[in-house]
Parts: C-alpha cells; sequence; structure tokens
C-alpha cells in the first residue's frame, strides 16, 4: 500500500474541506441548536459532486472509490459532524442497489440523489430488534399478486423524514430454515399511502441530521421494488454495512481531527498562572496522546477503505477501523472539552457541540460491542459461536 495521497486525492481533500469551511460555520450553531436539517448545503454539495463520490459515472457519481468518499466525510466531518452526515447519508442505501438492483432501479432512483433532487436512507432497525438484525427484525412484507404489501415500525432512521424514497428490510420468509434468509430488501418511496414518519426531536448531539421512527400501514409497492433476490435481505444490508462504516468511522475520525485543532489554537492563546495553557507539560502529553490516536485511526480507516477499492472485502478490517476511529473521536473531544476548562461546557465553544455529537458513533451503523464481534469471530472462529 503507499501511504501518500495521489495529487487528486489531496485535490478532493482540499475542495472538501475549503467547502465545508465556507458553508457550515456560519449555521452550524443554529441548525444544532434549533435542530434544522441543512437541505440547502446538501443540494449544494451535491452539484458540486460531494455527493455519490463512489457512484459510477454512468449512474451520475463521480465515479471514483472508497478511499475519496472517506477523504470527503473526513474533511466535512471535521467542520461539523452533523451536517456532514447529512450530506453523506443522502445515498445510504445506494451501495446495496449498486451491487444487486436492477439496471432499471440503478437508472431510476440513483441520479436524481447524485444531482442533489432527492433523497435516500435505509430503514434496517426495528423498535424491539437494535443490533439483531437477522433474528429481531418484524417488519413483514406479504406479496399480493404484482405487488408487496409491507407491514411494521422501524426506529432511529437516518433522514427517515426527509427522504423520498427508503430501502427497508422486512420479513418475507419467516419460515425459512435459516434465519439469515428470512428477509428481503426493498425499495419504499415515502409518498406512498400507509407511509408515515415521526421526526425524533431532543437528541443529545447531530441535531443537524434528521432521525425518525417509521410506520408502515399496507403499504403497497410493486414487484420490481424487490433489490436483489427474495430471501437475501440480511447479506444486503451486510454489503451495506461493510461500506457506510467506513464514512462512519470518517465521521469519527473528522471530529477528533477538528475537536484537536479547535483546542491547539485555544491553549496556545489561553493564559493560566502567567503563561499559555500550552506551556505545561501534563497539557503537551495530552496533545501528543491525541495526535497519535488520530494518525493511528486515518491510519486503518484508509486502508480499510484502500482494500474495499480493490476488491478485499474484510469485515473485520472494516470493523476495526469503525470501532477504533468512533473511539478515538470520544476520547480526543473528551481531552478537547478538559482543557478549555468551564469554556468547553458553554455552546460558544464548538468543542461542546462536537463532545455531544461523539457518542453517537460508538452507537449507529453497528455499536462498539458488535464490532467486537465481528473482530472476534474472524479472529476466533467457531469457538465464539
Amino acid at each position: 500500500m503507499d501511504f501518500e495521497l495521489t495529487e487528486e486525492q489531496r485535490d478532493i481533500k482540499r475542495a472538501a474541506r475549503e467547502f465545508a469551511e465556507g458553508e457550515f460555520v456560519d449555521i452550524a450553531r443554529e441548525c444544532d441548536i434549533k435542530e434544522i436539517y441543512p437541505r440547502e448545503v446538501v443540494k449544494k454539495a451535491a452539484e458540486l459532486g460531494f455527493v455519490g463520490v463512489y457512484v459510477p459515472e454512468e449512474y451520475g457519481g463521480a465515479g471514483l472509490g472508497f478511499l475519496e468518499d472517506v477523504l470527503v466525510c473526513e474533511e466535512f466531518s471535521r467542520v461539523d459532524p452533523g451536517i456532514a452526515i447529512s450530506i453523506f447519508s443522502t445515498t445510504f442505501g445506494v451501495t446495496t442497489i449498486l451491487a444487486v438492483g436492477s439496471e432499471e432501479q440503478k437508472q431510476k432512483y440513483i441520479p436524481p440523489l447524485c444531482r442533489g433532487e432527492k433523497i435516500m436512507g435505509i430503514a434496517v432497525t426495528d423498535p424491539d430488534a437494535g443490533s439483531d438484525v437477522a433474528g429481531a427484525v418484524n417488519t413483514k412484507a406479504v406479496l399480493e399478486g404484482d405487488e408487496w404489501v409491507i407491514n411494521g415500525a422501524k426506529t432511529f432512521i437516518t433522514n427517515g423524514s426527509v427522504a423520498d424514497y427508503l430501502l427497508v428490510l422486512a420479513v418475507t420468509d419467516p419460515d425459512a430454515e435459516s434465519r439469515h434468509k428470512r428477509h428481503s430488501t426493498f425499495i419504499v418511496e415515502t409518498d406512498r399511502p400507509g407511509f408515515e414518519a415521526t421526526r425524533c426531536e431532543g437528541k443529545m448531539g447531530m441535531r443537524a441530521s434528521d432521525t425518525a421512527d417509521l410506520t408502515f400501514t399496507d403499504v403497497r409497492v410493486p414487484k420490481e421494488n424487490l433489490v436483489g433476490q427474495r430471501g437475501e435481505g440480511f447479506k444486503n444490508v451486510m454489503y451495506f454495512f461493510d461500506r457506510s462504516r467506513l464514512e462512519i468511522a470518517a465521521q469519527g475520525l473528522g471530529l477528533a481531527q477538528g475537536a484537536f485543532e479547535k483546542t491547539i489554537d485555544y491553549i496556545k492563546k489561553r493564559e493560566i498562572f502567567g503563561k499559555p495553557v500550552a506551556a505545561f507539560q501534563v497539557n503537551q502529553f495530552k496533545v501528543a496522546e491525541m495526535a497519535t490516536r488520530i494518525e493511528s485511526a486515518r491510519t486503518l480507516l484508509y486502508r480499510a477503505a484502500w482494500s474495499i477499492d480493490r476488491g478485499i472485502v474484510d469485515p473485520k478490517l472494516v470493523a476495526m477501523a469503525k470501532w477504533n476511529a468512533a473511539r478515538v473521536g470520544v476520547e480526543v473531544v473528551d481531552e478537547a472539552v478538559q482543557m478549555h476548562g468551564g469554556y468547553g461546557y458553554i455552546n460558544e465553544y464548538d468543542v461542546e457541540r462536537f463532545y455531544r455529537a461523539a457518542k453517537v458513533i460508538e452507537i449507529y451503523e453497528g455499536t462498539k460491542e458488535v464490532e467486537k464481534v465481528i473482530i472476534s469471530r474472524a479472529i476466533l472462529g467457531d469457538v465464539c459461536r
């Protein structure tokens, strides 16, 4: 592996940083406090090619790789993690459509996302399911003639109340011999009768990002909205997670980098006992530790993305990258608030917002415990089962 980014990748990283600094800074605090979804910024990011970075050009994307996608997510999250996920989550579910969807589905649903005209999301989690995707997701889809009829509920769904369509996981074969063959995936347009979304308010962090609870009451979709093969829903969702977790890891990395940079600036200027805060060795050691954690997370994440771009899909490596970057985000921003002292506890300083945002990165797209299960099972094999 070449540890040096190409000139094109450096340009992408620089452009993403300039866009975020130009568009996020003035609205980030208001979007967080008032829980405003930044629709206009999302659309502008798409128009500039920052949405669907990994999508082939024939479907309206940039035709690049997941490493380039990670670079954009990292730079956006460095400036504001809430607005960042509002942008890169607009294509949640697209990787599955690209992998197993029909050509008609690809042509119909993907280009409008890349142009910023539509928003997508993926609806996996049932209220009682949590991390048990294979065993506890009970939203059902029953085939009636030429239509699938969907009934059930989903919770904590990113873009749930703003999406134009969703990739929905539902039980189609409850009596299947393997629990991994019980589910299928469907594209559900959110303007269909029987669909309702209720936005989740009062989140601790990531408040610019839309999160919603969903209900499906006899929602009918045509047979052609089935994505991939019947009974392959669990496999389709895992395919999605092995790629989306790279973006979430980039969010943790970018958040850590942003909090770190804000802290360096602060401790160089802030004085106590007649000296800059940075002059005290205890803080110098903290800076060294923060920088090392960030760089280690970056190396592991870039390697995971680089591997997928070369067709090497290693769920263990992806899980390591996601868990580690999320942990680094939490640890680094905790130290950032500490070094800001009391000022780190008020929303006049960005590290307060970053602190609240960091925790959920250890939860969504696979909790840190789930990531550890994936890693340990890959190493230990059947003894874990």
